[in-house]
């Protein structure tokens, strides 16, 4: 099963977004809260290159935010990264 990583906060609408889009897909994730964490929110920032949340990762793959696994799921790639990373 491919390693599915939405880190995200509690007040957030677009990680609500995210993992109904997974939900909707079947896809099991772990949800990684940063709102008590900021090192590890820091770090994440670091790794992506944004200050936004969600971020999401599909095994080593960044995929980015909503909007981006949005855009991935739209044009077909979505699955395409969840079938190649198992």
């Amino acid at each position: 099963m491919v390693d599915v990583r939405v880190y995200s906060a509690s007040v957030c609408g677009y990680c609500r977004a995210a993992k109904s889009l997974l939900e909707s897909k079947g896809v099991q994730y772990r949800e990684i809260m940063l709102d008590s964490d900021p090192e590890l929110r820091l770090k994440i920032m670091r790794e992506s290159g944004q200050r936004t949340v969600p971020q999401i990762w599909v095994g080593n793959t960044h995929v980015g935010g909503f909007s981006e696994l949005r855009e991935m799921e739209r044009s077909g790639r979505l699955d395409e990264l969840l079938s190649s990373a198992e």
